[in-house]
């Protein structure tokens, strides 16, 4: 299988339950920022998320109590860089004690110091590494050398210690696909669980033009959505088709709900119009249909994961040859 059974069960085990309630929009994914300090300041990263003081992360308490307010079954740990998190052992323990499960986000350069002896592998634990490119393009985008060669040390202890592993790729501007396609073959070669590849998007405090516009991103994934048959690309194929260019999609920007050191942010996990700390004001107030016609100017040139592939999911009722073909491409994977 193309992911774990027990996190297929529950990830349709949690749309069953929404469906049942009448529920038309729900969270599918926590992205859960403690802080907003990193070991790096990558060219294609927000300033905010890595320029926070670490004084400043998010209490433990807080960060559990959002996971518990937003109901998501999966949590992706993100940030800022979470392995610089103090209590990052008790929060990851405090998700999957909560049945919840676990993607940790992270650039590699500190699992062996704050992961590894520390936080256990287990079933619900994902660890989940930024690769942008093999060593000189990673590097560059990085802006610091020597961070690809850490990288891709540090998956392989974390495969020989039994972790489940993903590495996550952005496509920006002046990315070559050929590249990609190394980097898979790389990444296939090292026993990674799974690869993401997605189209980078920027941010509104990104002035750096190395973002794709729409016409960019169809081509290039043109390209990607024919590596996927090569390799383990976790990417639905309807998304990649998304990506593509062949197919259409409004936006689900409610699957991906934001939790950060300024609270909640709305819409999305890229663009910041409001925070709020209360869970019910960020749900109940934000515009959703709005935000999914895909009319804000913010929003043209966007073809991210964390806003499409819950649409792909809220679209499989009507299309029944998708469903089969999905159940298909993660049986097959």
């Amino acid at each position: 299988m193309r992911f774990p059974l027990h996190i297929t069960t529950d990830m349709i085990g949690h749309q069953v339950r929404q469906g049942l309630k009448g529920r038309r929009r729900y969270p599918f994914v926590l992205m859960l920022e403690p802080l907003y300090t990193c070991n790096l300041a990558c060219l294609g990263c927000a300033k905010e998320r890595h320029t926070g003081k670490l004084k400043d992360r998010l209490a433990l308490e807080t960060c559990l109590q959002a996971v518990d307010d937003c109901g998501a079954p999966a949590v992706s740990l993100c940030g800022g860089e979470p392995t610089i998190y103090p209590e990052l052992a008790e929060l990851v323990a405090g998700i999957i004690a909560r049945r919840r499960h676990v993607y940790l986000c992270t650039n590699a350069l500190l699992l062996d110091e704050r992961v590894f002896g520390v936080v256990p592998p287990q079933k619900r634990l994902t660890i989940n590494v930024h690769l942008d490119g093999m060593r000189e393009t990673h590097d560059h985008v990085c802006a610091r050398e020597g961070v690809f060669d850490q990288a891709i040390e540090m998956i392989r202890q974390a495969k020989a210690l039994g972790y489940h592993v993903m590495t996550n790729t952005t496509v920006f501007k002046e990315t070559e696909i050929d590249e990609v396609e190394e980097l898979c073959e790389l990444s296939r070669g090292l026993g990674v669980d799974g690869m993401l590849i997605s189209p980078g998007y920027q941010y509104e405090s990104v002035e750096t033009d190395m973002f794709l516009a729409r016409r960019d991103i169809e081509e290039k994934f043109k390209r990607v959505l024919e590596i996927s048959k090569r390799y383990r690309l976790a990417s639905t194929p309807m998304f990649l088709e998304f990506a593509a260019g062949l197919r259409e999609y409004k936006c689900s920007p409610w699957s991906t709900v934001t939790f950060t050191p300024r609270g909640w942010k709305g819409p999305c996990y890229l663009i910041g119009k409001s925070y709020t700390w209360d869970w019910e004001e960020f749900w109940n107030q934000t515009d959703w249909e709005y935000w999914e016609s895909r009319e804000d100017r913010l929003c043209q040139n966007c073809a991210m994961h964390s806003g499409f592939e819950a649409s792909v999911v809220r679209e499989l009722p009507r299309n029944p040859g998708d469903l089969m073909r999905l159940v298909a491409w993660n049986f097959a994977g």
